[in-house]
């Protein structure tokens, strides 16, 4: 098989593993903000909660890009 597609692969489950880890802290920490809105550590914690999102957003991206550089290479 292609290094490609080792990397890729690797790079999907790790990324899958790390971010579903991540999952149940976002959660409580969503729970602490919706409880205390006026609090200054609510910001802090959304900040985290918004780069989450982002950084899933990009995996989800460079996840799509590796797999069609791929089949692009493979049966292109």
């Amino acid at each position: 098989m292609d290094i490609l597609l080792w990397i890729s692969i690797g790079f999907i489950i790790i990324g899958f593993v790390v971010l579903t880890s991540m999952k149940k802290g976002m959660e409580s920490k969503l729970d602490f903000i919706t409880a205390n809105m006026d609090e200054e550590e609510s910001s802090t914690k959304s900040k985290s909660i918004i780069w989450w999102i982002v950084s899933t957003t990009a995996w989800g991206i460079v996840s799509m890009i590796l797999i069609v550089w791929w089949f692009h290479n493979h049966f292109g």
